[in-house]
């Protein structure tokens, strides 16, 4: 497939314009240890926003030819692009929003990777370690801002949404925007989308002049939901579980539209976190929402969590349908406790320390074949490490479905197969097809679904 590709010297816009020698031998370096794939890969990324596609292996094959290089300059450095996407200039002249994403790309790779060697005494696999990682991500993106009051709703949904779910979460956008509330999301289409776009015209209505959409992704991602344009701060973490780690530190209070399996994987992450004992006092409002057409997919999802977590896990959501005031409205009084309750423990409002978040969270989880088919899918364990193995087993599928190296795992091995107790699994498997059977796996109009998983029978309980 050809399109249409241009060659450009591109300025740093307001992220990044200094990097050190060794900075910038990494990023050309393009061996395996090397930045140059990473950071090649997630420019054209940002290049394709807009583009309708969620095939991160089918993005770079159609841009095959596309190059960056950096050009050092006496007064800092620019980046030629060669064959870059078209669609990313207006008259010969990038976009701003796509340049300013375009540099944070840059400015994210860099510091994630100048971390674990600068840092004395740096454990990679130590919780603290690892938080306080993420704080320094988001406080060099500057998305950590010291006196601003509690207002980061953060919007999890789907990318393959329909037209009439699109527009239900821009309604829910515009109540927020009329409060004063600022929006955060994975950054791409969708339900990623609509609120920041409907937030954007309640800003204007209440002149709101520091309205905030920030977008949170990750490497694997970013190729298959790219930034999308009202994104004006756009953070780039290293991996998935410090990307849902930003969401649950940097924001205030969660909303849920109908989504896919990235959905319930973000779903399972927050349940498996607000269940632990030591955030059993913390107020943090999550709010299930969709159109009255979406009533019966959030009580599969309810029924869905109920018997895999028990009913404590339903008790940490409401569920609102068809009420974007009141969605609002419940948003907001949330985070005014939320307010409250930090003032109160003289935590700071805007990164939250207080909530415990446990290291089988937190720790990386590759998907592969064999990592996939030993998950511990069994009620005999704690109810927060069976959010965890749900968490992964839908982590290795949005893999499967859209990440470069899940879809060439798949087409090597076949599908990732997923076992264990019947009593998990069944009704496991009753959510995917649901999601196949409402196109919420892929982009409509793309090419046919096929399932990156395979379900394979029963483990004893107990065995992982």
């Amino acid at each position: 497939m050809s399109q249409a590709t241009i060659n450009a010297l591109v300025s740093p816009e307001g992220s990044l314009e200094i990097l050190s020698n060794h900075e910038v031998s990494r990023l050309k370096d393009r061996s395996e240890g090397g930045l140059y794939r990473l950071f090649r890969q997630c420019a054209l990324a940002v290049l394709n926003t807009g583009a309708e596609t969620d095939d991160c292996k089918d993005l770079l094959e159609i841009h095959a030819e596309f190059d960056v290089r950096l050009v050092p300059q006496p007064r800092g450095l620019k980046l030629e692009l060669i064959n870059a996407p078209a669609s990313a200039f207006v008259d010969g002249q990038m976009l701003r929003a796509i340049r300013e994403h375009l540099f944070s790309v840059l400015r994210d790779i860099v510091y994630s990777h100048s971390i674990p060697s600068s840092a004395s005494g740096f454990k990679r696999d130590e919780p603290e370690d690892i938080t306080n990682v993420i704080f320094h991500i988001l406080r060099n993106a500057r998305v950590l801002q010291a006196g601003r009051q509690p207002d980061m709703v953060v919007c999890w949904g789907g990318h393959s949404i329909s037209r009439e779910e699109y527009v239900y979460s821009k309604d829910v956008g515009h109540e927020l925007g009329l409060r004063g509330l600022s929006i955060c999301t994975g950054c791409g289409p969708g339900a990623m989308k609509g609120p920041m776009k409907g937030a954007t015209i309640g800003h204007a209505k209440q002149r709101v002049k520091d309205g905030r959409y920030i977008g949170i992704t990750e490497p694997g991602i970013i190729g298959a939901e790219a930034p999308n344009p009202i994104v004006n701060e756009l953070v780039i973490m290293p991996d998935i579980e410090k990307r849902l780690e930003a969401f649950v530190r940097a924001g205030h209070g969660i909303i849920v539209f109908p989504g896919g399996v990235g959905t319930a994987e973000e779903i399972l992450y927050l349940l498996g976190i607000l269940l632990h004992p030591d955030n059993a006092d913390l107020p943090f409002p999550v709010v299930f929402t969709g159109r009255k057409e979406n009533a019966a997919y959030f009580q599969m999802i309810d029924d869905f969590i109920r018997n895999a977590l028990g009913d404590a896990a339903t008790k940490k959501y409401e569920i609102i349908i068809d009420d974007p005031v009141r969605v609002a409205q419940t948003m907001k009084k949330g985070i005014a406790d939320v307010e409250t309750f930090r003032r109160a423990m003289q935590d700071a409002y805007y990164f939250n320390w207080m909530l415990k978040v446990d290291p089988v969270f937190q720790l990386p989880f590759e998907p592969d074949h064999d990592n996939m088919r030993a998950l511990a899918l069994h009620r005999d364990q704690p109810v927060h490490l069976i959010a965890a193995n749900l968490r992964k087993a839908f982590s290795g599928i949005v893999a499967g479905n859209v990440k470069e190296q899940g879809i060439r795992q798949i087409q090597a091995k076949g599908p990732f197969e997923i076992a264990g107790d019947p009593v998990l699994l069944k009704p496991l498997e009753a959510l995917l097809k649901a999601f196949v059977a409402q196109n919420r796996m892929k982009l409509p109009g793309s090419s046919a679904y096929q399932p990156s998983y395979r379900i394979v029978g029963s483990q004893e309980p107990g065995r992982s």
